[in-house]
């Protein structure tokens, strides 16, 4: 008799860190699938995600890697955009090949066991053979201090740390209080500060997604505080992802996101005083003091569209590095934020959308 384990061989576990995902623009950019994007424009920010059969342990209400989210991890999407599975080998050699033309290289973790060790071997393999800047989007759950340092000593150059929801009561209705996660704020904070400390002022950023059911002010009173820190704070839009908890959950008006967006380059790049943001008993914004002459030439030129490109970590020169294209929308609609500089006539548009008139004093 043929024992049955050879009529049916056990499936070949592709998990990290022999295998990773890569979002599918980053496998186009390493020729690794095939593709193209509406407007041609160069793309080198590569992003690596971590890949286990049982996922991630995290189950987020807005997250399409969340753990209660129907269907099989491999085929779950993130921020929208499908991940295909390669071989890390592959990945490593492909990175090599293409150094010259990449501009900023991250890996994201999910929350799991074996994820930092994984982490750390594909951070080894990486840095060995490939000298572009290398960021870590971290699941603060897997780590501290020790290991951030030991990251660090490896040659990652960033941090970056999913904080999503900006207040304490949202993080507990998003990411704590549900059915499978239980993730803590303290954790959070503990990470980030943790890594300010041991890689420095601009080496950190926090991710903060618009849309979860935080207000204006939330927003911005975290970018004063985090400016403070000299941390970097990068903007997501929420888009829901299907059968995910927040599935059926509307995504913020682009006027809001045009508005926060232009907000957050004011206070960051031009020094607005908190005092000339007004907020209406909602807490939106809704209106702007516009007192300084350099203000004032940004409001008119909206600074050549900076303000609305994607947040993501620089180029070993200090240019936009991590692009992340169709992560705050699909390629059917408009960008919420432009993985390349706005055109003239993208400009005349993101004006009309902000309504920028409507809130100036």
């Amino acid at each position: 008799m043929i024992p049955l384990e050879v009529i049916n061989p056990p499936t070949e576990r592709k998990n990290s860190p022999d295998y990773v995902r890569l979002s599918a623009a980053s496998a186009m950019a390493l020729r690794l699938q095939s593709g193209r994007f509406a407007r041609d424009f160069e793309f080198g920010g590569i992003n690596l995600l971590l890949n286990y059969d049982n996922g991630c342990l995290s189950d987020c209400a807005y997250c399409g890697l969340a753990r209660t989210r129907p269907g099989d991890y491999e085929d779950k999407s993130f921020i929208r955009v499908d991940w295909p599975l390669f071989e890390t080998g592959l990945v490593v050699e492909r990175l090599a090949k293409y150094e010259e033309k990449l501009t900023r290289l991250c890996i994201s973790m999910v929350t799991h066991g074996s994820a930092y060790k994984d982490t750390y071997d594909i951070t080894e393999r990486i840095c060995k053979q490939v000298k572009t800047p290398l960021s870590l989007l971290v699941a603060p759950p897997t780590l501290n201090r020790e290991r951030l340092q030991a990251l660090k000593s490896l040659g990652t150059d960033m941090i970056g740390v999913g904080l999503d929801a900006v207040t304490e009561e949202l993080f507990f209705e998003r990411r704590t209080n549900v059915p499978n996660g239980g993730l803590k704020w303290k954790n959070y904070w503990d990470i980030i500060n943790y890594s300010r400390e041991i890689y420095g002022p601009w080496k950190v950023n926090i991710h903060t997604v618009v849309g979860l059911g935080e207000t204006d002010r939330d927003l911005v009173e975290l970018f004063y505080a985090l400016k403070e820190q000299q941390i970097l704070a990068y903007l997501f839009c929420f888009n829901p992802e299907p059968d995910s908890r927040m599935g059926n959950y509307p995504k913020s008006s682009i006027k809001r996101w045009r508005r926060i967006q232009l907000v957050k380059h004011l206070i960051e790049e031009y020094g607005l005083e908190c005092r000339s943001i007004h907020f209406d008993e909602e807490g939106n914004i809704s209106g702007l003091e516009t007192t300084t002459s350099r203000i004032n030439k940004v409001l008119k030129t909206l600074d050549g569209g900076l303000p609305f490109m994607t947040n993501g970590c620089p180029g070993e020169s200090g240019e936009p590095g991590c692009t992340r294209p169709y992560g705050s929308y699909r390629p059917s609609e408009p960008h919420r934020d432009f993985p390349f500089m706005p055109a003239s006539n993208d400009l005349v548009q993101i004006r009309k959308e902000m309504a920028l008139e409507d809130i100036i004093i």
